[in-house]
């Protein structure tokens, strides 16, 4: 018996260590995988940009908007305790859009200046989701002590895309900027431009152009020009194989917004 007792003891730790290895799979089994992060407001972005494929621009408001409503709300968010600069906020942009494919854009335009001891920012994108089908959103910012707000939002043009200019101050000391952008046309591109006046609470039109023919648009801190063509004129300059006559426009910075002084024909 004493023998028997003697053989048996080495099996006892080699079942125990077969226990174990068979409980072990079991262990494993029960642990609760990690739950996946929730979804970033790219990805919302994405699902609802899919939606506008194939749609007019007429009808694609409801979305658009609910995009706007979503990268406006992150800017919010993510700069509510910073000053940003207009290349960190160009930035955020981007990463908003960041999982959208061609031809369903994202392009982001920022400008930031001094203004009465704080930052003047305005945020602003081109959505697109085919070469006409455009709309344009941008959001003016004050970043004061570390903090930023934003203070109102608008819209541009349709079909556009989207630029900045900014102004030598008004003779209130508002801040103005004009915002402008070229949509496609049968032949020529087209300029919309306008002239916005920013009091520290909302913004103002002071002027505008729509629809510049082939528009060209160059800003200096005292005078706007813009080039164009007519297209009447261009229509038939092409029927007789000649070269249209440019028009020059002219305009002043003023106190109060732009002044034209000159609108003539230049050559081709």
């Amino acid at each position: 018996m004493v023998e028997m007792a003697r053989t048996r003891r080495p099996l006892l730790p080699a079942a125990l260590i077969l226990a174990a290895l068979i409980s072990c799979p079991v262990g494993f089994a029960k642990r609760k995988k990690a739950a996946p992060p929730p979804p970033d407001v790219s990805d919302h972005v994405l699902q609802l940009g899919q939606k506008l494929y194939g749609m007019a621009l007429d009808d694609a408001q409801p979305i658009t908007d609910e995009i706007q409503k979503l990268v406006l709300g992150d800017l919010d968010a993510w700069s509510a305790n910073r000053a940003p600069t207009d290349v960190e906020t160009r930035r955020e942009l981007e990463r908003v859009f960041s999982k959208l494919h061609y031809p369903l854009v994202g392009d982001p335009v920022v400008l930031a200046a001094p203004w009465k001891g704080r930052t003047f920012l305005c945020a602003g994108y081109s959505l697109g989701w085919t070469d006409t089908n455009k709309v344009n959103a941008l959001a003016i910012f004050e970043s004061t002590g570390g903090k930023t707000h934003r203070v109102t939002a608008t819209s541009f043009v349709p079909h556009t895309d989207l630029h900045y200019a900014t102004l030598s101050p008004a003779a209130s000391g508002d801040f103005r900027f004009i915002v402008y952008g070229n949509r496609l046309g049968k032949s020529q591109l087209r300029l919309t431009a306008v002239l916005f006046d920013y009091d520290g609470h909302a913004l103002k039109k002071l002027w505008q152009v729509d629809d510049a023919y082939d528009g060209r648009l160059t800003v200096t801190p005292t005078t706007v020009t813009l080039r164009y063509l007519k297209e009447s004129e261009y229509v038939e300059a092409q029927t007789y194989n000649r070269h249209p006559a440019r028009h020059e426009a002219i305009y002043n910075v003023t106190p109060d917004g732009l002044t034209l002084t000159t609108d003539h024909e230049m050559p081709f």
